[in-house]
């Protein structure tokens, strides 16, 4: 499902964000990013390559205190099935045209209470997602979501449900261009795979990322 993941300061990270043609500009570093939090994610506009802050939840409100802004509590998931990208009124319209990329160290997952921290061999993560630009009588919020794929079966004694969406720096360009709006040749990234070997860590916690058994890798398809 991807429900946490971290940016940390390595050669791994560096190297995508140079994939991504951001050389360097490095992720704002955290150890935890749950949803609803602040992360960054990469997107084209204007023939040029951005990092951007948002709120992780596709669909933000202002916060009834006043000030700050949330998730919806209406639309309670923070990340995008592949199924129903074409077919649900939340996703389908920011699709075709506003595809993003979310640069992470790795992302966690819980089986039970033990945490993995997962990524694949030698290299950071690039998650791929859907963002939106909000405005709120002045102010101008961005928020993201990662799309997941439905559950693999070597994937799936660590998360049953879901496997995110990695993409490889040959898929990058196509998936940032906000010009490409035929989605259907993106049909093929929406089957479940895992697209490199992945690396699964267990680890003390998502803020401490000591191991603490030994690490599985998980062959690509």
């Amino acid at each position: 499902m991807c429900g946490r993941y971290n940016v940390t300061d390595s050669p791994g990270i560096r190297t995508l964000m140079e994939q991504l043609g951001l050389p360097g500009i490095t992720p704002r570093l955290q150890q935890n990013v749950p949803p609803g939090g602040i992360g960054e994610f990469v997107i084209e506009a204007t023939d040029d390559r951005y990092l951007l802050p948002g709120i992780w939840s596709l669909l933000i409100e202002p916060r009834p205190e006043g000030h700050g802004y949330r998730p919806n509590p209406k639309f309670p998931t923070f990340n995008a099935r592949s199924d129903r990208l074409t077919s649900s009124p939340l996703w389908k319209k920011v699709y075709p045209s506003k595809r993003c990329i979310v640069p992470v160290s790795a992302f966690h997952e819980w089986q039970g209470k033990q945490v993995y921290n997962i990524h694949p061999l030698n290299e950071a993560t690039a998650l791929a997602g859907l963002w939106q630009s909000w405005h709120f009588e002045e102010e101008q919020i961005n928020s993201f979501t990662v799309i997941t794929l439905p559950p693999h079966p070597r994937f799936s004694h660590i998360h049953p449900k879901s496997i995110p969406l990695m993409l490889r720096p040959e898929e990058f360009d196509l998936w940032l261009d906000p010009g490409f709006h035929q989605v259907e040749a993106f049909q093929a990234l929406m089957q479940t795979h895992i697209p490199a070997p992945l690396v699964c860590e267990p680890v003390r916690g998502p803020m401490d990322l000591r191991l603490v058994g030994q690490a599985e890798i998980l062959l690509p398809d």
